[in-house]
């Protein structure tokens, strides 16, 4: 079974799913996965064998990476967040 997950057919699968999700839950947070599974069906796709553990850590370092760099892209450019610091109530 742990064999299973270091085809690089199944990262694509688990890439496509992750994609699919993205589009049916409101945010972005199913995108960097997606595209750290993307990169991970990349990485499986090389000429030799990894284990199970080595691949769960390159699907989380890229997921982690790509999720951050997609969070910097998609901020929105003029953030008009109020912080409020005093109590108005008073």
């Amino acid at each position: 079974m742990m064999a299973f997950w270091t085809l690089w057919w199944v990262w694509i699968c688990a890439a496509l799913g992750l994609a699919i999700l993205e589009t049916l839950v409101p945010g972005f947070i199913f995108l960097g996965i997606a595209a750290g599974a993307a990169v991970m069906a990349l990485v499986a796709a090389l000429p030799g064998e990894l284990g199970f553990a080595p691949s769960l850590a390159i699907f989380a370092g890229a997921s982690l990476i790509s999720w951050a760099a997609l969070k910097r892209v998609f901020k929105p450019v003029d953030d008009q967040t109020r912080i409020v610091h005093e109590d108005i109530n008073k």
